[in-house]
């Protein structure tokens, strides 16, 4: 017995592959017979609900973080919690998109972080919209030309992206979620050759987060600052002595099939925080966030009578964040971010405390806290 087994180069407790491979068949017969049973589901919800005018009126952000926080509870391994994430993110949007793809706007053009934000938030069933600019972005959720945006307002180490603050100052438009990004920068090329680079295009927030690997290892070139990194992608494709900083998406987009190094970015958990802008808000999913933008009164211990209705009510601030108002001069608007829903009866009762000290509070979104 055991010469056989030894002529034939398998170990005793090796297992046999094609009876592996078979086990592996039928279980994804049985996920592929599940995902489309909860299609079917999925379909059902929608006539639940009745008709409705559009695909956006079928979308319940509340519910999808809860289902995506299950996934991760549940999960024992091997495979990771963003994977799985990932999984069922897709899952859902593909049974979601049977109704209608939801239209979302994006910073572009393709090839952007933004629109790698877009897919991680909503998946890739979703119709992404890409637009010129943030104002843009803003602009056609508020006409309705895009059910939602999905717009950058801060890098872990580069700081707040403020054309994005500055627009709650006036836009109407809600945060519905919020997205965060792993950023990973890399240094594209046509040719590959690192010794070929004269210059480099990309966007300020990219030379920024690469600033201490540029001066080390390209401290002469030049840096051509461009709208998006996709569109420095653009450039330099058409030049054997120009290189771009930007994703690995953008280097197939844009066909900058060399790529010289990754990971260039100085900080290695460097993430962009995206936010999800909408028509309104959505009720709470158990695990939420509040952002507010407060004008306050010119008055001694106006920055405290803010701060404190907080306090008072145990509610947790992770973010603030000041900006000049354009409403007058030396006039200031804080946007802070707030552990909860705007419905919790202990946010109401500090929002209602903070209107006796404040000239004007807007409540700019309640939104799930990103799942990973």
């Amino acid at each position: 017995m055991s010469q056989r087994k030894r002529d034939s180069g398998k170990q005793p407790d090796q297992p046999d592959l094609a009876a592996v491979r078979a086990r592996i068949d039928g279980i994804d017969q049985q996920i592929q017979a599940l995902i489309a049973e909860r299609a079917r589901f999925a379909h059902q919800v929608g006539k639940a609900k009745g008709k409705l005018a559009a695909a956006v009126d079928y979308y319940r952000p509340e519910r999808e973080a809860q289902v995506l926080r299950m996934v991760v509870d549940r999960n024992d391994g091997p495979l990771n919690d963003e994977v799985l994430v990932h999984l069922f993110r897709e899952i859902m949007s593909a049974c979601l998109a049977q109704q209608e793809p939801l239209k979302i706007g994006y910073l572009g053009p393709e090839g952007t972080f933004s629109q790698q934000a877009v897919h991680k938030h909503f998946g890739r069933s979703a119709l992404g919209l890409p637009m010129s600019s943030i104002e843009e972005v803003f602009n056609e959720v508020e006409a309705g030309n895009a059910d939602f945006g999905v717009v950058p307002v801060e890098n872990s180490g580069q700081g707040t992206i403020q054309v994005t603050l500055d627009m709650f100052l006036t836009s109407h438009l809600k945060i519905c979620g919020e997205v965060e990004l792993r950023v990973h920068q890399y240094l594209l090329s046509r040719s590959g050759h690192i010794e070929d680079i004269e210059r480099i295009y990309a966007h300020p927030q990219s030379f920024a987060q690469t600033a201490g690997w540029l001066r080390s290892n390209l401290p002469r070139v030049e840096k051509v600052p461009v709208a998006s990194n996709a569109e420095g992608a653009r450039r330099a494709r058409n030049a054997d002595d120009a290189a771009s900083i930007g994703s690995e998406s953008a280097a197939h987009v844009y066909g900058l099939k060399k790529v010289i190094m990754t990971s260039i970015e100085d900080h290695a958990d460097n993430t962009t925080r995206f936010l999800v802008i909408g028509r309104q808000i959505f009720p709470a999913s158990g695990h939420d966030r509040t952002s507010v933008l407060v004008f306050i009164k010119d008055q001694p211990g106006a920055l405290f009578n803010v701060l404190s209705p907080f306090a008072r009510h145990g509610i947790s601030m992770n973010r603030i964040e000041s900006r000049p108002s354009h409403q007058a001069k030396w006039e200031y608007g804080f946007f802070i971010d707030l552990a909860g829903h705007v419905d919790d009866a202990a946010m109401q009762g500090a929002l209602g405390e903070l209107r006796e000290h404040s000239a004007q509070i807007k409540v700019l979104g309640s939104y799930p806290v990103a799942v990973p």
